[in-house]
């Protein structure tokens, strides 16, 4: 299999004979809103968490070094986010002629995997200075994380728009590193609350706060990896999208059922694989222009789905020896993949 540039953000895969294959177009201006969003999240968690760490450390408040060395996590997974987005977008080649879209839930899942690491990390370290003793936080540091739970959540909501306006998993799991980090922020804030209220009796509060952020941290790790995981292994999307898919392709004329209909992601696109069920006496150049029909019916109501194989079936029902003899011969054609 050869392949040829096609446009400028896709490309068109050639099969034996040099017959087209599909062509898998890629949309520009949802990496540039992608990668604006990533770019923008990193520069955020730069600035907060060196100030984050410079007032955790002067200020006595392990809670606030703790919500630091989440930020930075924040950081290495908008490096990931990154490089998931560039590789997603690369158009299909002869090497991988289904894109790289799971370049994506890859991020994601390393994101995700991140955030695990990160909050035994922090509740190992809480633990041990619990035990240890320290003095107090001092007033500052409160102020400091509630302006940062603030700026978060504030960056959390913009994210996740565009996230969910380019269907980006890895974008969203990103967004989602945001809120956790507000989260850790205000829960810390709690701790050091305590802490100034109650005196040196209540010095533990910061690290038991710090504890509690490192479980919400976790929480949310986890709850961020099994999407990505499921779609990694190719899991079926929402069944409204499958039976939505199932009804689009029923209307077409010449169609007389469809027995299966499977869908998967592959980043932002859907790949479809349907066997449809027509008339046994139909012709194999028929039957391969009613695929077409199907193909480009799902595509046209829906324009993420990036490709449809179509597998050509005869309608069950008796049918005289005549029948029969040419319901073999269409049997023949056991499925295509049709070309856009």
């Amino acid at each position: 299999m050869g392949c040829r540039d096609f446009t400028e953000h896709s490309v068109e895969l050639l099969g034996p004979g040099g017959n087209a294959v599909f062509t898998p177009p890629v949309t520009p201006n949802r990496l540039q809103r992608s990668l604006r969003v990533t770019f923008l999240g990193m520069a955020v968690n730069v600035v907060l968490a060196c100030g984050k760490l410079i007032a955790g450390v002067a200020g006595h408040s392990h809670a606030l070094v703790a919500d630091g060395v989440e930020s930075l996590a924040d950081i290495v997974s908008s490096l990931i986010v990154w490089r998931g987005l560039v590789v997603a977008a690369k158009p299909a080649d002869a090497d991988h002629p289904y894109g790289h879209g799971k370049a994506e839930p890859i991020a994601a899942a390393v994101i995700a995997t991140v955030l695990l690491i990160v909050a035994v990390g922090i509740a190992l370290r809480s633990i041990e200075e619990s035990l240890l003793g320290h003095p107090g936080p001092r007033p500052f540091t409160l102020v400091v994380l509630l302006a940062v739970a603030v700026i978060k959540e504030v960056l959390f909501r913009f994210v996740r728009k565009e996230g969910q306006a380019v269907r980006s998993t890895a974008v969203e799991t990103d967004a989602w590193h945001h809120r956790s980090d507000a989260i850790t922020s205000l829960a810390a804030a709690v701790g050091i609350t305590a802490s100034l209220i109650g005196g040196p009796a209540f010095a533990t509060a910061d690290d038991l706060a710090a504890i509690v952020a490192a479980g919400i941290i976790a929480w949310n790790g986890w709850r961020l990896l099994r999407p990505a995981l499921e779609e990694l292994m190719d899991a079926t999307p929402d069944p409204q999208l499958t039976e939505q898919i199932r009804r689009i392709a029923k209307q077409v004329p010449g169609v007389i059922a469809i027995e299966k209909c499977f869908a998967r992601r592959m980043g932002y696109h859907l790949f479809v694989d349907m066997h449809v069920h027509v008339d046994p006496l139909m012709t194999v150049r028929d039957s391969h222009t009613l695929a077409h029909a199907v193909k480009d019916s799902i595509r046209s109501e829906l324009p993420h789905v990036f490709d449809v194989l179509i597998h050509i079936e005869p309608a069950h029902g008796p049918r005289d020896s005549t029948e029969a003899v040419r319901t073999n011969r269409v049997q023949g054609t056991a499925g295509e993949r049709v070309a856009s």
